[in-house]
C-alpha cells in the first residue's frame, strides 16, 4: 500500500492542509531546533573565518612593518 493509496479520495485539503499542519505541530520543535542548530554553526563559522582573517592581517602587517625597520 503506498501514501498515494492512501491519500485516493481523500479532499485536496487533506492533502495540502489538514497534513502539513498535523507534521508542524508534531515535528515543529525539532524542526526549529535543528534549524537553530544549523544557524548557529554558520554564525560560529563566520565568526572563527572572520577572527582567523583578522589574525592574518595583522601578522603580516606586523611582519612587513618589522622587516622594513630591520633594514
Amino acid at each position: 500500500m503506498a501514501v498515494r493509496d492512501i491519500f485516493t479520495g481523500m479532499p485536496w485539503w487533506v492533502k495540502w492542509i489538514a497534513v502539513p499542519v498535523i507534521a508542524i505541530v508534531v515535528f515543529g520543535g525539532l524542526i526549529v531546533s535543528v534549524v537553530a542548530f544549523v544557524i548557529g554553526i554558520l554564525f560560529k563559522l563566520l565568526i572563527f573565518v572572520a577572527l582567523v582573517g583578522g589574525l592574518i592581517y595583522v601578522v603580516r602587517k606586523f611582519m612587513s612593518s618589522s622587516s622594513s625597520h630591520g633594514d
